[in-house]
């Protein structure tokens, strides 16, 4: 007969504990009616490219504008675009509606492994397996709102991973485990 130690939870416990990590990034879809969707707007500190665009409606991400936010934060130092794990977009979806800010300044989208190298080699602070080559990371800003309360912000809804760096003014975004860096406040 087949059982179960303590130290490994039953898959329907697994698929539970994933939903309650899911609920914080549910929740501002939560309240929307059949047809709503949901907008975000961008402008490339680098490019000045700008993008207002719906994602995502009841019935899931909007296919054109996904492809359209994957052109905007590509590597723009050698064009290549990847795809940004559509996470990202739920999660900035989620901090425009928490702090109120409507505009993303977008400092780092994607990266390839050749700009990741060359960052590692000029400046300080780039991981060698950064999640920027992943797609899985971007570095923003939220016109109007501070960055602290941006980075307050992402850190409460536990979604990934939330760097701060005020001296360079962005807040760094990922999909990857929840963790967070950098000083307390400014």
């Amino acid at each position: 007969m087949f059982s179960r130690s303590r130290h490994h939870p039953a898959p329907q416990r697994r698929l539970f504990l994933k939903g309650l990590a899911s609920l914080p990034l549910a929740l501002p879809f939560a309240s929307a009616q059949a047809g709503d969707m949901l907008h975000l707007s961008f402008r490339h500190t680098h490019t000045d490219e700008r993008l207002s665009t719906a994602f995502r409606n009841r019935r899931g991400y909007i296919e054109p504008a996904i492809k359209r936010m994957n052109w905007l934060f590509r590597d723009f130092r050698t064009g290549e675009v990847a795809h940004m794990d559509p996470r990202l977009y739920d999660i900035l979806h989620a901090l425009s509606v928490s702090c109120g800010g409507e505009t993303f300044e977008i400092i780092s989208g994607y990266r390839s492994p050749k700009t990741n190298a060359m960052l590692r080699k000029t400046g300080g602070g780039v991981a060698k397996r950064s999640l920027h080559m992943d797609g899985k990371a971007i570095d923003i800003r939220l016109v109007g709102c501070d960055t602290a309360r941006v980075r307050d912000a992402a850190i409460a809804l536990g979604a990934g991973g939330v760097g701060y760096y005020p001296e360079s003014d962005f807040v760094h975004i990922d999909t990857g485990p929840v963790r967070h860096w950098g000083p307390k406040s400014a």
